[in-house]
Formats: structure tokens, sequence, C-alpha cells
């Protein structure tokens, strides 16, 4: 049995952190102590808008609903039922929404081994691939807060051209869609006037916090997933968050601290395979743009397996997640992680909710604003005007077009090299691939290759979604990233229906937008745009591969 496992252990309702307490004493003070002799579980718990300070206060006064919100969720248990029942026989739930909107539904289903098709992303082929699917059975669950999500309005536009596109009247067509936003939003008007069926969320709870309220329960249980269970799994450890002591979600926000106020900034996350799929792409959303501001933060490091390259290092905790451990097991095989946490699905959403409202405290900053969020949405809205700024390759090779900086070398391997060179002992590489996560998804064999090659913190993450997740991190985190961004040829473009660009123009405009903010921070940003997907993929994986030998 690992060190680890036979440590000291916190557990409540089942939820059990395993290794925070050697991570708080690795520390020079313990930060556990500082934060229970402040008060905080009790604070937290209580909802107390002063935890991180005045600045903080007035965002935190409507952000701190996620605290209790499993208990007034149960309030939508019969409205669910009812829901189904009305829908019928649409079997095919498609949720249309990003980051907090969907993320949470994603993990949900997946653990529970429901089906549910996820659009996030504007790419045309992911688009198109979706409309064409069982469309006569489906629903859409348009999920967003705000109501002007630029890419869940988009998704809610073609689906409407295409049901009536298949003969639909308008009203036939209002009875595909459920709408999931918050009161008095721009999208709970436009619902009323498609018809739609309409579920308000909990208006006082932020989108990265909002797993176990309507955004993350609606989709999940007209999937099938009976969801009462996550509430229940929620509420039970509730009961610990004011407690000094046996307080799991305490001890992991303490760990996440201390790890962070020492150098440990960047968080592994990796599934110890027993029961919890998908948990870490949620979390790395709710800690980088919660956390990742003010030129702090931690970066969270989704990895694929606790062997995998990135999971380890001098400035990395590493942090398994699962459902359960079976006596005497080693996560990972003997690759022992720093810290584990197990337990039930929906317990885990809200000991991550506290830990990283815990870790906000720690870091000095408030964990409910995401202040840079903006800045590659305007830097859109300003090309679709506008129009593409013009560019020239600085090179082609075969099927990949590469945008380098100045004084990059000439040659795909070398400047890869260069990149990678460039991290130094702080800094992290970002790969950010607005393409077709499903069509392309050979492309996230990047991670560990480069991981591997350069002996530093990688992240992988689709675009336009990880805008919403660790786009924030990016922009207002440390400023010791390099950004490796792939772009790829549109085959068959998609309109966008009322609106004088299509879903390749959008996707297109996002990602020279974000470029845009990255290099407004004299960050180094490599564009590598395939030609051919298909094969500009495989050509990039060989090149990283040359890069390990």
């Amino acid at each position: 049995m690992s060190d680890l496992l036979n440590g000291p252990a916190e557990t409540a309702a089942g939820l059990t952190v395993h290794g925070a307490d050697a991570v708080d004493k690795a520390a020079p003070a313990s930060t556990r102590d500082a934060v229970v002799s402040a008060g905080v579980p009790a604070k937290l718990a209580a909802k107390d808008p002063s935890l991180w300070g005045p600045d903080a206060e007035a965002e935190a006064k409507i952000r701190l609903g996620w605290v209790d919100t499993h208990q007034r969720s149960r309030e939508l248990l019969p409205q669910l039922a009812e829901l189904k029942a009305e829908l019928g026989d649409l079997d095919h739930v498609v949720l249309a929404g990003m980051g907090g909107s969907s993320l949470a539904p994603e993990v949900i289903t997946r653990t529970l081994g429901k089906p549910l098709t996820v659009l996030d992303t504007t790419d045309p082929g992911q688009v198109r691939a979706a409309l064409g699917d069982r469309l006569e059975r489906t629903v859409v669950v348009v999920a967003s807060k705000s109501g002007s999500t630029v890419e869940t309005d988009s998704h809610r536009r073609a689906y409407w051209q295409a049901f009536l596109d298949a003969g639909m009247t308008e009203a036939e067509a209002g009875r595909h869609f459920v709408i999931v936003t918050d009161p008095g939003s721009p999208l709970e008007q436009t619902a009323a006037e498609m018809g739609a069926f309409t579920v308000l969320a909990d208006p006082n709870v932020g989108g990265r916090y909002s797993a176990l309220t309507a955004f993350g329960l609606v989709p999940s249980a007209l999937a099938g997933v009976e969801v009462v269970e996550l509430l229940d799994q929620a509420d039970a450890l509730a009961a610990s968050l004011g407690g000094d002591s046996d307080n799991p979600a305490l001890a992991l926000g303490a760990a996440l601290g201390a790890a962070a106020t020492v150098g440990r900034d960047k968080v592994a996350l990796v599934s110890d395979g027993t029961g919890i799929d998908g948990l870490g792409d949620w979390a790395e959303q709710l800690i980088a743009e919660s956390t990742g501001k003010a030129g702090v933060g931690i970066l969270p490091v989704v990895v694929e397996s606790p062997q995998s390259p990135g999971a380890k290092g001098a400035d990395v905790l590493t942090v398994s997640y699962g459902g359960a451990l079976a006596a005497g097991d080693v996560p990972g095989g003997g690759s022992d992680p720093d810290v584990a946490v197990n337990g039930p699905l929906g317990a885990q959403f809200l000991a991550w909710e506290y830990a990283t409202a815990v870790a906000g405290v720690v870091l000095g900053i408030d964990p409910f604003n995401q202040p840079n969020v903006t800045e590659s949405k305007e830097n859109t809205n300003k090309i679709l005007s506008s129009g593409l700024p013009a560019e020239s390759p600085s090179f082609t090779e075969g099927a990949i077009e590469v945008y380098a900086p100045a004084g990059a070398p000439g040659d795909l391997v070398g400047v890869l090299r260069w990149l990678l060179d460039g991290l130094g002992d702080e800094g992290y590489l970002a790969v950010m691939a607005y393409l077709d996560r499903f069509a392309d998804a050979d492309a996230a064999r990047l991670r560990p290759l480069l991981a591997e090659a350069g002996g530093r913190p990688v992240t992988f993450g689709w675009g336009p979604r990880f805008l919403h997740s660790t786009g924030q991190y990016h922009k207002g985190g440390p400023q010791v990233g390099s950004y490796l961004q792939l772009t790829g040829a549109v085959a068959d473009d998609l309109p966008v229906p009322g609106k004088p660009y299509s879903f390749g123009e959008l996707q297109a405009a996002q990602a020279a937008g974000d470029r845009q903010a990255l290099a407004g921070r004299d960050r180094p940003v490599l564009r590598l745009h395939l030609t051919d997907r298909s094969a500009g993929v495989a050509q990039l994986l060989d090149a990283a591969g040359e890069l390990r030998a």
C-alpha cells in the first residue's frame, strides 16, 4: 500500500481526501491552520461575502448560491419529470452550451453511462454532423446564463433552421427546444417567442459553479440520469463544510493553496480509473477561471494517466480523483499522486467548488469573476465586422502553413523545439486546437508528446471551448505561458442563419481574436494551419515524435 494511502485522510459523507495534510505541512507555515484561525470554514458555509476582501464583496454577494443550491434544486425535480414526459419520443438529447453550461452535464452523463451530444464548438464540420444525427428525435437544450453567448446562439439558430427545413412548422420546431437560462435574460424572452420549454436556473450561482443547478441537471435528467442521487450526495457532504476538522473539502482547498504559495502552482488532474469519467475537464475550468487573474493563479493540467508526461514536476501538484479506492489499491499502479480525492460525483462537485473558493482566500483573489474573458470576445466581434487580418505564412511544410514569430526556425521540427526551449523553468505550453474534437481527435495526442519532449507542463484545449475555461488563466494568470494554436481548412462551411457570417468565419475570427489577445501580452504564439486536416495532424504528430529522439 502506498504511503499516501497509509497516511492521514479526511472523510465525510463518503468523500475521502488523502495526502492533503502532507502537502500542507511541507509549506513553511500551515495554510490550513491559518484558514481555520480566520474562521473561513464557518464563514464560507454561511456564505459570508467578505472572505475575499472588499473589492470582491459585491460580486461574492450574488455568487455564493452554490453553497446550498443543491437543496433548492430539488424544486426542479417535478418539473424535470413533467418535461421528460412531455417530450415523449424525443430521446436524442443535444446540449448547446459553453463552459459551465456544458462541462458538468458531460461529466455526469459520461460517468453514469447515459448518451448526450454536447455541442460546444463553432467548427462547421462538427456542427453539421450534429445537425445530421436523428433530427426528428432530437431535443436541443440551449443553455446560457446570459443568453448572449455567441456559440450557443449560433447553435440555436442552426437547429431552428434545420427543423424548419425538415418540414416542421414553427410551433412544432419550438417543441424541440428546452431553454435553460437565468431569470430575466434575453434568452428567456427568445424562448417565449420560439414556444420552447423554459427552465430558469439559480441566478446566484456563476457558470463554473453551476453543476448542481438547472444547467447541470436538466440535460442530465433528459438523458436518463437519476439526478436526485447527485443532490443527495452533495447534501450529505454539506454538513461538513462549516467544520474545522473532518472537512475533506477544506483539506483539499488548503492543499491547493499551500502548494501554490510555495511554487507548486500547476495541478495535474488525473483519473485513478475508479468510476468518474472526465471530472478533470470540469475542474480545469473551475480552477483556471476562478484563480487565474491579477498575475497569480493555479494552472490545471488534465493528463491522460498517472504515468503520462507532465503529471509530475517540481512545480506540479498531482491530484487524482475517482469514485472509490479498493483496499490496498495504489492510484496509477505505483505512480502515486500527492493528493487523492475519492467519493461520489455529487459530493465531488461541491467539494471542488468549496476547495477552489478556499484557495481563492489563500491566494487573495476573487474566485467568482473573470475579468479577462471578454477581451477575446471583443476582438472576435471586431474581426467579424472588419474581416480577418491579412497574414502570410512564415513557411509551408507539407500540409501545414506555419505562422511563427520573427526569428523562429524555418522548419516544423525546429520551430516546435524553439517553442519548447523557450518555456524555461516556470513556463507552460498551451495547445489550442480550433478543430473538430471528434473528426480531428488525434490532435489531442500532441499533449503528452510535447510534454515529454519539453519536460514542462502542457495543456490541451479545444477551441473555442477553452476560451470559457483556461482562456481566463492565459490572459489573467502568471504571464509565463507559450501558445501553440492549431487551425484547419474548412472544406464545407455552414451558414449561421440570420447572421452575416458562417460557422467557419466565426471559428476563424475567434482564433484570430485570441491570438491578438495573447500576442498583446508579448507571449510567444505559434500558429499552425492545417491545409489538409487529416494529413496535417499526422504530420504534426510525426514532428512531435521526432522531438523526443
